[in-house]
């Protein structure tokens, strides 16, 4: 036998013209991660990166030329996207996983949407669904499928699959705790060049994806965490610094997004960061992902400026402390305001999520969102409406209403998919209407500053306002 594997993922950004629009294309950082780690125990691995294609069956050449005995579609779970779990992708996965039994393949899944759905993943196509972290219930089970005398598949933790009319699910397996031990995701797999190119034809700079720490600990009741769970584990910052090296001398990049949920939560983890940093005169450029109450002194946000983050995204969510209190965010608004301040202090940008929608939200309470945009005036925001993922406190509490529909097509549907205060069509509009304050906010923070294109688009602003808030009321 072989001992082949190809990977490959159901991302394909063309199937999200928003994002596509955007064009931030982030290599699928979990997949090679797994794909390292199969490489290093004696399997040839090969990835099929369908970021950039447009269809499913471009799977087929990839089948006929490697001849893979194993097909693994397998979704990065540090890209939130793909949490969404969005189904055009799924039956992207359906399609490729067809086409690879059509080829004599044994089929694997793993993503936050075949842990969710796993029995609508083994009737369209795959033979073994992975639930939770993969990569160590990926290789026992491959071990056993070139095993010469396998072992029962019921003692593989983490797995899901048919025994004739019976839907087997072996227990859970523990997380990963000390991440160091895992390979450095494999890079050569991906054509590294054609990310590049997007990146600086779009924005003129070129920005890669990079874990250091898996999981979250905190416990807002809307988010879904099928793959790394509550637990929280982090690299050494020694770990973190040699694939950074590595990878600058490599492919030379010129900004990292750290995927990470919560970036340098350990104490003292973001300053040693620092310091190894310029112990090897690496300068980097940085976004990441934090939350209010991490970022609330000069102890906290000065290491991040030293070590050379740009960026924080800040899940804000909502200017109503009820709506934030509702929400078990564990956050308050004068912690928003203040991290904005200490982030502004040491020349961060500062970067919101915003979610409307949620249960028992008012227009009161939309009200004090915008208040709070004013007030604060942050560099950007991403807004959404509350989205129930199976899994969640929120799921639970609105799952009676939802319909067939569970799941968003594409991440600017935008759907509110359960009874929520007002109408659909109102947080459609609502998130229109959004962007368009926020961007007379920016042009108005511009023309203050006397630039002279902002000065004269204060009318256009001040007009499209106006109009957006009228359809709205």
């Amino acid at each position: 036998m072989k001992r082949k594997v190809l990977f490959t993922h159901s991302y394909f950004l063309q199937f999200d013209p928003k994002q596509w629009e955007i064009m931030q294309p982030y290599a699928p950082l979990g997949t090679i991660y797994a794909a390292a780690l199969l490489r290093e125990n004696g399997y040839e691995t090969a990835l099929h990166d369908v970021m950039f294609l447009d269809r499913a069956d471009t799977i087929e050449p990839v089948l006929q030329s490697f001849k893979p005995d194993v097909v693994v579609v397998y979704d990065d779970g540090f890209n939130y996207l793909t949490k969404m779990c969005l189904t055009n992708m799924r039956e992207a996965a359906f399609d490729m996983a067809r086409l690879a039994k059509q080829y004599g393949c044994t089929t694997v899944a793993s993503s936050s949407d075949s842990t969710d759905h796993y029995l609508k993943y083994l009737d369209n196509g795959f033979d073994y669904v992975i639930a939770g972290e993969a990569e160590h219930t990926l290789l026992e089970w491959i071990n056993h499928f070139f095993a010469a005398a396998p072992v029962d598949l019921k003692l593989i933790p983490g797995l899901i699959f048919r025994n004739g009319p019976d839907i087997v699910k072996t227990p859970k397996r523990p997380v990963i705790t000390d991440l160091d031990t895992l390979p450095f995701p494999a890079w050569d797999l991906v054509d590294v060049d054609q990310y590049k190119n997007a990146w600086r034809k779009k924005h003129g700079y070129f920005s890669i994806n990079f874990a250091t720490t898996r999981g979250c600990p905190y416990k807002c009741n809307w988010c879904a965490k099928p793959i790394y769970g509550n637990r929280y584990n982090a690299r050494t910052p020694e770990h973190v610094c040699n694939e950074l090296k590595m990878l600058h001398d490599r492919y030379g990049f010129d900004h990292i997004w750290f995927c990470d949920d919560i970036f340098g939560l350990k104490p003292g983890w973001v300053k040693e960061f620092a310091r190894l940093l310029k112990q090897a005169s690496l300068r980097i450029r940085f976004k990441i992902q934090s939350r209010a109450d991490l970022l609330l002194s000069d102890e906290q946000v000065q290491p991040l400026a030293e070590a050379g983050c740009e960026t924080v995204w800040m899940g804000a969510e909502s200017g109503s402390q009820k709506i934030l209190d509702a929400m078990d965010k564990g956050t308050t608004i004068a912690q928003i305001a203040e991290a904005t301040a200490q982030l502004r202090h040491h020349h961060i940008r500062t970067a919101f999520f915003l979610q409307f929608g949620y249960l028992g939200e008012t227009k009161e309470d939309i009200r004090m969102t915008f208040d709070m945009l004013k007030q604060l005036t942050p560099d950007e925001i991403g807004v959404s409406v509350s989205y129930p993922l199976p899994g969640t406190r929120f799921y639970e509490k609105v799952k009676a209403e939802l319909s067939k529909k569970t799941n968003w097509t594409d991440s600017d549907e935008m759907a509110v998919m359960f009874k929520g205060t007002y109408e659909p069509e109102f947080y459609k509009k609502l998130h229109r209407y959004a962007h368009t304050f926020y961007r007379k906010l920016q042009n108005d923070k511009k023309a203050k500053q006397l630039q002279l294109r902002a000065l004269l688009k204060m009318p256009l602003y001040a007009f499209r306002e106006f109009r957006e808030k009228r359809i709205l009321k």
